[in-house]
């Protein structure tokens, strides 16, 4: 109601006064035609611009022509599900990897084809694995989003009940091997989606590890799940590891 009144007392105002908008004067007869009409109003709507819409933690957020789901775990909006983000598909026959050059993998994938990567059933259930120069690459999160620090990681795992625990409520219910599922009662559904190593890709059903924005020495910070217990580990690795990756809200 109050944009509403804000903008009809604006447009009583500019029907009798001219008006400035970045440096530009618009009087009610914009046009010059001695009629104020449509075409003289909507030269002043444009003014205002677009009205951006609202966000509330939960609904989901679209991002490289994909619609991520969220959910809020403490003061923290996450990502419930790993990031898809694909610009190419890196050979598997890249046995060295790199600690510089960004590679993107989907899981068992061996091709380079993005499209044919994406039809894969791994693609659709864990996402990419990134080696840490592709997860820092933009365009990975959607704007107001980022890859998490070592620092937020560690706030949503204090916020589950510590490194111990923590894992049972961020796992997925099912997908894990040797009965090894959680709780799910964060929201944050773990996957066990596996990794990608210098020779191979390892652990689908195992394991789950997912990439921070934070270094240490010429490593980086990851988090990690596994099948065999409920710990939500901290440990850091080479950055030519090929790991999930998750966003949370600015």
């Amino acid at each position: 109601m109050r944009n509403f009144s804000t903008f009809f007392l604006t447009l009583l105002f500019f029907l009798a006064f001219p008006l400035t908008f970045s440096g530009q004067t618009l009087s009610a007869d914009n046009d010059g035609d001695g009629c104020v009409g449509t075409p003289d109003l909507l030269t002043l709507l444009s003014q205002f611009g677009e009205c951006s819409s609202s966000f509330t933690c939960g609904d989901l957020i679209s991002h490289d022509g994909y619609d991520y789901s969220t959910v809020l775990i403490g003061d923290q909006c996450w990502f419930s599900e790993n990031c898809r983000y694909l610009p190419s598909v890196s050979p598997s026959d890249f046995n060295n990897g790199s600690e510089t050059v960004p590679y993107y993998y989907v899981y068992d994938y061996e091709g380079t084809d993005v499209s044919a990567a994406q039809a894969t059933s791994n693609y659709e259930t864990y996402g990419v694995l990134y080696n840490w120069p592709a997860v820092m690459t933009e365009g990975i999160c959607p704007s107001g989003w980022h890859i998490p620090s070592d620092e937020e990681f560690t706030e949503l795992t204090d916020f589950l009940g510590g490194e111990d625990v923590a894992g049972y409520a961020l796992k997925s219910t099912s997908g894990w091997a040797n009965n090894g599922n959680g709780s799910n009662s964060s929201g944050w559904i773990g996957v066990p989606g596996g990794w990608r190593s210098s020779d191979g890709f390892y652990y689908y059903g195992l394991s789950g590890v997912w990439w921070s924005a934070s270094e240490s020495g010429s490593n980086s910070w990851k988090r990690g799940l596994n099948d065999s217990n409920h710990v939500f580990s901290r440990y850091y690795s080479g950055r030519y590891y090929g790991f999930s990756a998750r966003c949370v809200r600015d």
